[in-house]
């Protein structure tokens, strides 16, 4: 659990550094132990023997993928993605953060609704995008 949560931060800071700083590495872990493994399938991408991604997704919702920063663009996010992939999944994004929009849009996710972040902790303005499999062969 703790490296699922050290994983969030370092790929979260890296990519949106606006918003680094938000919580401590002890809040991350209570969050992932006290929500995030309660509610979620939560799996995890290997490299070699070390943890460098991970993916926590329940009925038809991701609610977390990340990626370190130093694994990016060698699959490992594909690959959790694809393994989450069901009838339909929704995730929110901030609208700030291009590269996991372009990440989600390549793999055939839409965008179906944009916020102002009012309603999120951040108040960071994001993104609600859905993928169906009955739309898309991928």
């Amino acid at each position: 659990m703790d490296a699922a949560a050290v994983i969030h931060r370092a790929a979260y800071d890296d990519r949106l550094p606006w918003l680094a700083g938000r919580h401590t590495s002890d809040e991350d872990q209570r969050y992932f132990r006290e929500r995030v493994f309660q509610a979620c399938a939560v799996w995890g991408a290997l490299e070699e023997t070390a943890l460098v991604g991970m993916i926590a997704f329940r009925e038809d919702w991701i609610d977390q993928l990340y990626v370190l920063p130093g694994a990016q663009g060698r699959g490992w996010g594909t690959a959790l993605l694809n393994a989450a992939k069901s009838a339909s999944l929704h995730l929110w994004t901030f609208q700030r953060n291009h590269p996991a929009r372009r990440f989600y849009e390549q793999r055939g996710f839409v965008l179906i609704r944009q916020t102002d972040g009012a309603a999120n902790e951040e108040k960071e303005p994001d993104a609600l995008y859905v993928w169906n499999r009955t739309d898309r062969n991928q």
